[in-house]
């Protein structure tokens, strides 16, 4: 008993004197080691003050970046709103969790999240409104504007939509008229097409409803497409080749008017205008202070006729087996601000009629563009030459009223005399909605040489010798995309003998650009 009762005592007398033994080491390791420890808390001390720093500095730039997100969440809102989309909710917003590929080993595709589908989807809604379809995949651009006309005409003319003379009022005729019309409303298609050769390509058609009047109760109203404008282009660096139904490239000029798109303004008083199928070159030479333009080419001159026809017959210029040819040298200035050109023209028309009548038909002209002040400018046409009739520029509607079986004026004996014209405009933009334009040309024929062939041809007595018109015109843009246009415009047409007869005409022209 006294042996068993003395073994555990002995036992917890070693394991006492152990643990105290281990106390006395410990205590001097520890009071051996301070310094080092006071050492290595000043360094933990800095290192705290630096990562402290540091989160700081990354809790800012967080709360930053969760109100610049606010604020495009908040765009995008808007932008989808207006776009007929659901605006986007926190919920919705909220990135999908990515899958985990660790367990697997196998790469899952990554999931996108909301935001970036409702972006996707309203890019995609964008590019689908402004794409048109094509079978190639070039890309074809759509454009046109819709124009209503309002007009009333004191006085007769000879056609109220474009009146480009003035006639004599028949017996019991009305004093004027007023009316209205969309038939010069105009559809465009345009397109980029390859490279070939170099050169880029590209092509452009316009039409309107111009192209005559069909029968029935809207028969005054409504109009039948034409085409207007259809041509293909090839563009190198300094050189372009053209070609298709196109204006007159020795007559780039035109008149600013809304109320006449159909035929532009002095159609007949002074402005070549007539579109027709023409193959030209152009190049250009960059000199210090302009760029100078050569420009030459082939036309099919069309020739004038107030009658439709069904069948297509050669022309005087396409009898004589040969085109017109023309040639225009220009200077034009570099700042697309400040429009500047000068260009003169010389043009050669073989025509050949009934009989084997030839006649050498020939022009020059000249054109202009340039400013006079910084929001004034100055541009205008003019042209002397034989043979042009079928270009416009001079009547081309006999001058009397009461004879209507007038045909085909364009005849051997009317290209032997000589024509003349010209027209100037003065425009004033007071800003980028609205500005001014003043306008006004003539158009006519040598009247001693039509009273010597009048003998010949009794045709030729019936025409205008000549005749002008005076347009001015105010322009506002609300936006881009929206036109008005009140105008008002003078018609004095001189018959070979007699008082001229004259018309007045107001328009208001309201049109959409698209």
């Amino acid at each position: 008993m006294t042996f068993i009762a003395k073994g555990p005592l002995r036992a917890c007398g070693y394991l006492l004197s152990c643990f105290l033994l281990a106390g006395v080491q410990t205590a001097h390791a520890q009071s051996s080691s301070a310094p080092a420890q006071a050492g290595n808390q000043a360094d933990l001390d800095a290192k705290l003050r630096a990562l402290t720093d540091s989160l700081e500095q990354t809790r800012v730039e967080l709360s930053e970046s969760r109100a610049e997100i606010r604020e495009l969440r908040g765009m995008l809102e808007q932008v989808l709103k207006k776009q007929g989309g659901q605006p986007v909710t926190a919920a919705s917003a909220a990135p999908q969790p990515m899958q985990d590929t660790t367990s697997t080993g196998e790469e899952r595709p990554a999931q996108i999240g909301q935001d970036d589908w409702q972006i996707a989807n309203a890019r995609v809604a964008e590019l689908e409104q402004d794409k048109v379809g094509s079978a190639s995949r070039y890309r074809i651009k759509l454009s046109g504007l819709v124009l209503l006309n309002l007009s009333g005409v004191s006085g007769q003319v000879d056609n109220t939509d474009v009146p480009s003379v003035a006639t004599p009022p028949p017996p019991g005729a009305a004093p004027g008229s007023v009316g209205a019309s969309l038939r010069q409303t105009i559809l465009g298609l345009s397109g980029l097409g390859p490279e070939v050769f170099g050169a880029n390509t590209s092509a452009n058609v316009q039409m309107d409803f111009f192209g005559g009047l069909p029968a029935g109760y809207v028969s005054e109203t409504s109009g039948l497409m034409r085409l207007r404008v259809a041509r293909i282009r090839f563009d190198w660096t300094n050189t372009s080749v053209v070609g298709g139904l196109d204006v007159p490239f020795f007559s780039p000029n035109t008149p600013t008017t809304y109320l006449t798109v159909a035929e532009p303004a002095f159609a007949a008083s002074g402005n070549l205008w007539a579109w027709a199928p023409t193959i030209r070159v152009e190049h250009r030479f960059d000199t210090s202070f302009s760029q100078i333009k050569v420009e030459a080419g082939f036309i099919d001159v069309p020739v004038y006729s107030d009658q439709g026809a069904e069948e297509r017959t050669p022309s005087p210029g396409e009898s004589s087996r040969q085109p017109t040819y023309a040639i225009r040298v220009s200077a034009n200035g570099r700042d697309e601000n400040l429009p500047m050109s000068f260009g003169v023209s010389g043009i050669f028309s073989p025509q050949t009629y009934p009989g084997n009548s030839r006649v050498s038909g020939w022009g020059t002209a000249g054109d202009w563009k340039f400013p006079i002040l910084r929001r004034l400018e100055l541009s205008g046409q003019m042209f002397v030459g034989r043979g042009l009739d079928g270009f416009g520029g001079v009547p081309t509607i006999p001058a009397a009223a009461e004879y209507y079986d007038f045909g085909v004026p364009v005849t051997s004996t009317l290209e032997q005399i000589t024509i003349f014209g010209g027209w100037a405009q003065l425009k004033y933009k007071l800003n980028s909605r609205s500005e001014f334009n003043v306008a006004a040309g003539m158009g006519g024929r040598n009247s001693s040489e039509m009273r010597q062939l009048g003998d010949v041809n009794s045709q030729v007595s019936y025409l205008s010798p000549r005749n002008q018109m005076f347009l001015a015109n105010y322009i506002f843009r609300p936006r881009s995309n929206l036109l008005l246009s009140p105008e008002f415009r003078r018609l004095r047409t001189y018959p070979v003998t007699g008082t001229p007869a004259i018309a007045n005409q107001f328009g208001l022209s309201a049109g959409y650009l698209f």
